[in-house]
């Protein structure tokens, strides 16, 4: 690494949203409050439309609250940060790139100069294990690999944070659950901190320290439950005695929520 980033420490004040349409006004959030130690991952579950996506999009900068506060380390988050990188459902790659060019170009915009954007390159790649993929166009990879440039991409600045909203969600089973195990191998390596948003509860318990299940719209948090898996985690974590109350208890407020 180039300089082992810190992880961050993401703090959530009474967060609101309010969409105006044109039959009305939509209320996304609703005092949402919610606080992530540095290094810490968080998987964030709820019904659809609970907000989800619109909460990651506010940590990011990206959406302005209509009320409330977020903070990094302290500072308010008021736009879009090169300390919190962000992976989208689908990886929004620019096609007439290669896969080094895309994952290199924040770099670009950020003014690194040549020989600090290739090592920094190297060791993304070797991180996501795309080495052999770098000079290939999006589309003559995977939807695995796709969405692992677009990892690669969002870690690109060393960012603090990373969020991810659902992001292996449109691939088979056998294909998430490998990337799923990547995911945690990167982590580590990379120490930022975590916030991942997810439909499926094996998934929030394998990936997560915490699991937080938000209600139904308005989000608001209705369960924060810590996950008590020890790491390093193998997919065979799953059958860990504590997995079936924890999934219970998950899916008992997903079940309060959706009533």
């Amino acid at each position: 690494m180039t300089g082992q980033p810190r992880a961050g420490r993401v703090v959530i004040r009474d967060v609101g949203v309010r969409f105006e349409r044109a039959d009305g006004p939509l209320v996304a959030l609703d005092g949402v409050n919610l606080a992530v130690d540095p290094g810490e991952i968080v998987a964030l579950i709820g019904p659809n439309g609970s907000g989800k996506s619109t909460l990651l999009r506010v940590i990011a900068g990206l959406l302005h609250p209509e009320s409330g506060s977020v903070e990094l380390d302290g500072r308010a988050v008021t736009s879009p940060d090169p300390d919190v990188g962000l992976v989208f459902q689908e990886p929004r790659l620019l096609p007439w790139r290669s896969v080094a060019a895309n994952i290199v170009y924040p770099l670009e915009l950020a003014g690194w100069p040549r020989d600090r954007r290739h090592a920094r390159l190297e060791e993304l790649l070797t991180i996501v294990r795309l080495r052999t993929a770098a000079g290939a166009r999006p589309s003559q990879l995977s939807g695995g690999m796709r969405q692992k440039v677009a990892l690669a991409r969002a870690l690109a600045l060393e960012p603090r944070v990373l969020l991810l909203d659902e992001p292996f969600s449109a691939l088979d089973a056998l294909t998430r659950e490998r990337l799923n195990g990547e995911l945690l191998e990167l982590w580590a390596r990379t120490e930022t901190t975590g916030i991942v948003v997810t439909h499926s509860i094996s998934e929030a318990i394998f990936l997560a320290d915490r699991v937080v299940v938000l209600s139904a719209r308005p989000g608001r948090v209705v369960a924060d439950l810590p996950v008590r898996l020890p790491r390093p985690r193998s997919i065979g974590a799953l059958d860990a005695a504590v997995v079936s109350p924890l999934a219970r208890a998950i899916r008992a407020n997903l079940e309060d929520e959706a009533a």
